[in-house]
């Protein structure tokens, strides 16, 4: 299959706030708990940059991510990219209250851009890593509180 043009998404609904789901996207301390263990800092501020590296195997992919929109408790997109590699991708996480759930939208655009000869930016790897990020980590996370 192509790569091209073909955004990533991956969505879930939670039994929890709006408010909740926010927070487990936004607070450093609540994202270290189902995304990255090692993000540094996070704010979400249009602006706000942070960086830190990713061990997969012999490779490192040190993330380096911009905040390039903010809507409180509805929309936070990344710019996403990768200090090792050429590539730029848009991450966009959107919430929406669903009949007392909270339904979890994830983006993931620019995949085309990455190098195809890396394994871990092939379409099915991205997909199931967000895949295991949104709708098990994530969601294990938000049941447990």
């Amino acid at each position: 299959m192509s790569r091209a043009n073909k955004s990533i998404v991956v969505e879930q609904l939670f039994n929890v706030s709006v408010n909740d789901v926010w927070a487990a996207i936004t607070k450093v301390e609540e994202m270290k708990k189902w995304f990255f263990d090692n993000i540094p800092a996070f704010e979400p501020v249009v602006g706000f940059y942070t960086s830190f590296p990713v061990h997969s195997g012999k490779r490192t992919f040190t993330h380096l991510w911009k905040i390039v929109e903010v809507i409180p408790n509805e929309r936070i997109s990344y710019d996403w990219r990768y200090e090792e590699y050429e590539g730029q991708g848009l991450v966009t996480f959107e919430i929406m209250e669903q009949r007392n759930q909270t339904l979890l939208r994830l983006t993931n655009q620019g995949l085309e851009s990455f190098p195809n000869d890396i394994p871990e930016f092939a379409r099915a790897s991205c997909q199931g890593g967000w895949e295991y990020f949104i709708q098990q980590n994530l969601k294990a996370y938000l049941e447990k509180k």
